[in-house]
């Protein structure tokens, strides 16, 4: 049995991080290609390794990779600091 997985890969430094959200595992390599190999590998080790109440414990049903845009520069600077900004769902607020 397989299963499809996300895997999103950040540069850190001189290397690549690989992190699959669907069960907080993580690897890194050199390359984006040797992290995901070696986030492969991990995901691997962890479901041979892992109980089942481990697995359904850390298993996230759904994971959305999405992108966002927000104000930069002049926009954002609008913003003062100690003002909240967002929905009840989704509040931010900074001092």
């Amino acid at each position: 049995m397989s299963r499809r997985l996300t895997a999103i890969v950040e540069r850190e430094g001189d290397g690549y991080v690989a992190l699959c959200p669907e069960v907080d595992v993580a690897s890194q390599g050199d390359t984006v290609a040797e992290a995901r190999e070696n986030l492969q590998e991990a995901l691997t080790l962890f479901f041979e390794t892992a109980s089942a109440d481990e697995i359904d414990k850390r298993l996230r049903g759904e994971v959305y990779v999405t992108h966002v845009e927000v104000a930069v520069g002049q926009a954002a600077r609008s913003l003062r600091p100690g003002r909240s900004v967002g929905s009840s769902r989704s509040a931010v607020s900074w001092r």
